[in-house]
């Protein structure tokens, strides 16, 4: 294949990014090619290493860029200041943000083992991060007397994998929407840490 005409590196980078996302999620990262992603883009195989040094690396910087994304969308994020106030609001963006990036989601927790670990590092790095936020606010609901939670870690761990549950059964369109599938998670996490 040749190169297409008009083809640039801000216009081909980020199709080739689209393309591993897509292909590694709906296939796996082990069972796709970068053969297979140069086909998606339409460009010869070859040529997608002028944007990554190899498959690892492009697994690594889509993983990389969803945390990266994820942490400063919270942080942007209005939280309150309350411990109840910062938790619903946890509990919302939550699920909302990994709504909208499904594959990206499912990436980041099927495909991990395939880093080398200085790159795995690097992700569980910030994953603790965006966890530590979430024991943050379970900690200071514990001193304020608003939550009771035997281990705040454990409690953080076992919320954030409730609540990417979501991405596994929730459809658009679906039973429930999306409002309300926040407000029933909502009342559930509630419930669970309340004094």
């Amino acid at each position: 294949m040749a190169r297409k005409t008009g083809s640039h590196a801000e216009i081909t980078g980020p199709k080739v990014r689209e393309a591993a996302l897509r292909l590694f999620a709906r296939h796996g990262f082990a069972a796709v090619s970068m053969r297979q992603i140069a086909a998606e883009v339409g460009v010869q195989a070859g040529a997608l290493y002028l944007y990554t040094p190899d498959k690892e690396t492009l697994l690594f910087e889509l993983l990389q860029s969803h945390m990266e994304d994820l942490l400063t969308a919270w942080e942007a994020e209005q939280k309150g200041d309350m411990p109840e106030e910062r938790l619903e609001a946890f509990v919302r963006f939550h699920i909302r943000f990994n709504l909208d990036r499904a594959e990206a989601v499912f990436l980041s927790y099927m495909e991990l083992r395939n880093l080398g670990p200085e790159n795995f590092r690097v992700i569980e790095d910030l994953r603790k991060r965006y966890e530590t936020e979430l024991e943050t606010i379970l900690r200071d609901g514990q001193s304020a007397g608003a939550f009771a939670v035997p281990d705040t870690k454990l409690a953080a761990m076992a919320i954030i994998a409730m609540l990417t549950g979501v991405n596994t059964w929730f459809r658009e369109g679906g039973r429930l929407s999306r409002a309300r599938v926040e407000e029933i998670y909502w009342d559930m996490v509630r419930k669970s840490v309340s004094a």
